[in-house]
């Protein structure tokens, strides 16, 4: 090999920070991602900033933050034009660049700088209406849904199962194992590696679809948890029910199902996507063993958000608790790359999707654009007892529940931008944030550290929420920002 390592960039949706194996959790499987990250760096202290799918892609394809990327809500159709991208700038770097599975970005077939890809981008509502321009749709433009269609006939679709893309209900795939989206992503991941130049380094970005819904793994995964006892949802001391008595009996509600049983069947179903994620993933690494690429390449491993699967009566994503914004986040790499990285070790440093860009980027010798907002982790890789930065801010454009949030490696300050209710977790001794202590006296003097820091970061932001002084709830606060709205001539 030369000394630029091979970069695998595994990526999953909707995977929650703490639904693996070697992140602790009680129930879920997974061996070949805790094989990776038993001979890696596990940074367990990872967020997504804007935690929901296009901004959470926008900080990782771009390294900006989010008011430079401009997307801190979910807004659909807007156009993807930035001048440096991950891909692009390994690309240009000389690295044969492929991606497979979900791009989530505008126009659906956008590469962003690579040089192939073969996309699902899961059911996207607004590609599949009946408006929808030919090329845009998804029945055309997504590969996956143009292949099952050829395999299975022209009214196969993911939707058999009668699951929604939102929904927390949950029964196993009705096709062979073979037609399900997580099994195609790794076969066409396959035949990336079997038809690649030998002579050239390669990034590829393995872009799984699940544990985002719909829960609708193989009837095996099912059977490994539905008849298990699941450790119950986290509630604390502070939620409310008001929404879940209202929404609770809507398929595909922001508060999960009232149903106890249904959320155990939620439950069992999510468990069950990730556990055959993971057997797919495994697949993919004993196909770089027998290749004789693995000790040549350098995987990084993350996920675009998490999902709060019914704690404090929530479900989906862009809130700002744990379940929703907290990621799985590690890289280990082959004995011939030329890195330093402490096997089996944790760094708790807080780091976010921004940072991958850089770090990849460093690893392959490429320049870093001075767009970029991220940090390179490498050097964490070696020393994982440093840290990379103090704090982060996070947010979400979500109508009643807009928010905003600051976190650091051991405490959260959250204010909800409709409101202004705020709230404080100490997260290392409350780490499911089960009780609230904005109002504790012993508190105070650290809320007010942390709401300053939100100030400062928002003191220059055209939404208005702060005068520099103090917060201003109720401000109108869009999903995408005017700037890269009416940005529209950069190009890769």
């Amino acid at each position: 090999m030369t000394n630029r390592p091979n970069i695998i960039l595994l990526m999953t949706d909707q995977l929650r920070g703490d639904a693996l194996g070697y992140a602790g959790h009680p129930d879920v499987k997974t061996p070949y991602l805790d094989t990776l990250a038993a001979r890696g760096v596990n940074f367990d202290r990872a967020y997504s900033a804007c935690p929901s799918c296009i901004a959470a892609r926008a900080a990782l394809h771009t390294g900006m933050e989010q008011s430079h990327h401009g997307r801190v809500g979910y807004e659909d159709n807007i156009p993807w034009r930035y001048e440096h991208t991950l891909a692009g700038e390994l690309s240009k770097a000389g690295y044969y660049t492929q991606c497979v599975g979900k791009m989530h970005v505008h126009p659906l077939r956008n590469y962003l700088g690579f040089h192939n890809v073969d996309l699902h981008d899961g059911y996207l509502h607004a590609a599949r209406y009946a408006s929808v321009p030919y090329r845009e749709s998804q029945f055309v433009a997504d590969d996956y849904f143009y292949w099952l269609k050829k395999e299975l006939g022209a009214d196969a679709d993911v939707t058999d199962t009668g699951i929604d893309c939102n929904s927390w209900v949950a029964r196993p795939w009705t096709h062979e194992e073979k037609y399900h989206p997580t099994n195609w992503v790794t076969d066409r991941c396959l035949d990336f590696l079997r038809r690649r130049d030998p002579d050239q380094p390669f990034f590829l970005m393995a872009s799984y679809l699940r544990p985002h819904p719909p829960f609708d793994a193989p009837q095996h995964y099912f059977d490994l948890y539905q008849n298990q006892k699941l450790r119950p949802p986290f509630l604390g001391t502070w939620e409310t029910d008001t929404y879940l008595n209202r929404d609770g009996r809507i398929f595909d509600s922001k508060t999960g199902p009232l149903d106890p049983e249904l959320i155990h069947q939620a439950q069992a179903g999510y468990y069950a996507c990730i556990t055959h994620l993971d057997h797919q993933i495994g697949r993919l690494i004993m196909a770089l063993i027998e290749q004789e690429l693995y000790d040549d390449t350098l995987i990084l491993f993350t996920a675009d958000h998490g999902e709060e699967l019914c704690d404090h009566h929530m479900f989906r994503k862009s809130r700002p608790y744990e379940g929703s914004c907290r990621i799985p986040f590690f890289f280990c790499a082959g004995k011939n790359v030329p890195l330093d990285i402490k096997p089996s070790s944790v760094c708790h440093s807080v780091v976010e999707l921004r940072d991958v860009m850089p770090t990849l980027l460093s690893a392959a010798g490429a320049d870093i654009p001075s767009s970029v907002d991220g940090k390179n982790l490498l050097p964490l890789a070696a020393a994982p007892d440093k840290s990379v930065r103090s704090w982060l801010h996070g947010e979400h454009s979500y109508g009643d529940f807009s928010n905003h949030w600051i976190v650091t490696e051991t405490d959260k300050y959250i204010w909800h931008t409709s409101t202004g209710q705020e709230q404080y977790f100490d997260l290392k001794a409350d780490p499911h944030e089960l009780t609230d202590l904005i109002e504790d006296p012993a508190s105070a003097n650290r809320i007010q550290d942390l709401r300053s820091c939100l100030i400062s970061v928002l003191k220059d932001r055209p939404e208005g929420f702060t005068d520099g002084e103090k917060l201003i709830p109720g401000r109108p606060y869009p999903e995408t920002l005017a700037h890269i709205k009416s940005t529209n001539t950069l190009s890769i």
